[in-house]
């Protein structure tokens, strides 16, 4: 068994016991219900040192969520990545919330975007894979009672301590794992965590960011595969 997934189950169950408070009413932990493609990904795609480190926030409903990929678009971890396998049911399920696995009809524009944009450059997964890794900083789904999705900056201070806390010394062990030369977070908030995982391993990796593909924001409406692919030149990830 590799390092990566090792680290990766003492993630999951350093999260698995908490609690958090209003107005979260629900928690999906993929990690646990979609361990089988999670742990596919892992083997199949992170093992050996890495050039890049992409990281991302948290799991999407209909990405991560549903097929334990991170940014895990189903058509791109099935047909791109050769990836599917079983996915349970989380212990609670929200009625607006299923857990379809790889059946979800649903797509995740953020991981639509992101993956895309990798496949267009590396029609073959495993050239991808070869010098990128990606992945998210905590592999939680938060949900108010309406079912609407909730990040990291939606929830009380002191319930978040606990998952920084196991989140950050996760991503720390990767990069001491994958030794990646660039550090790139996907939006404001990955990037922050990615210093201060650098701080503390001593990683003297370049760290930048690209625009979050997510639809949510105008800028990565407007075009947001180009947009990142000029982040990444302009950064040194990609050549010209």
């Amino acid at each position: 068994m590799n390092a990566l997934i090792l680290s990766t189950r003492k993630l999951a169950e350093a999260l698995r016991g908490l609690e958090f408070l209003p107005p979260v009413a629900q928690v999906y932990r993929p990690l646990d219900y979609a361990w089988q493609p999670h742990q596919l990904y892992l083997q199949r795609f992170g093992n050996g040192l890495k050039r890049v480190l992409f990281l991302g926030m948290n799991p999407g409903p209909f990405g991560m969520a549903q097929s334990g990929v991170p940014f895990g678009e189903i058509a791109a971890v099935r047909d791109w990545m050769g990836i599917q396998a079983a996915v349970a049911k989380p212990p609670s399920e929200h009625p607006k919330r299923p857990i379809d696995g790889f059946a979800c009809q649903r797509s995740e524009v953020s991981g639509q975007r992101l993956w895309g944009l990798f496949a267009a450059r590396y029609p073959k997964a495993e050239d991808f894979f070869a010098g990128h890794f990606v992945q998210n900083y905590c592999p939680l789904v938060w949900m108010s009672a309406s079912g609407a999705n909730l990040t990291p900056d939606k929830l009380a201070a002191a319930d978040m301590q606990p998952v920084e806390l196991a989140c950050l010394t996760h991503l720390t062990e990767v990069i001491e794992l994958l030794r990646p030369s660039y550090l790139i977070g996907v939006g404001g908030f990955a990037e922050a965590r990615l210093r201060l995982a650098a701080a503390a391993c001593g990683s003297a990796a370049l760290i930048g960011r690209v625009l979050h593909p997510s639809p949510a924001s105008p800028a990565a409406n407007r075009g947001w595969a180009g947009a990142a692919t000029r982040q990444l030149q302009a950064l040194g990830v990609w050549p010209d």
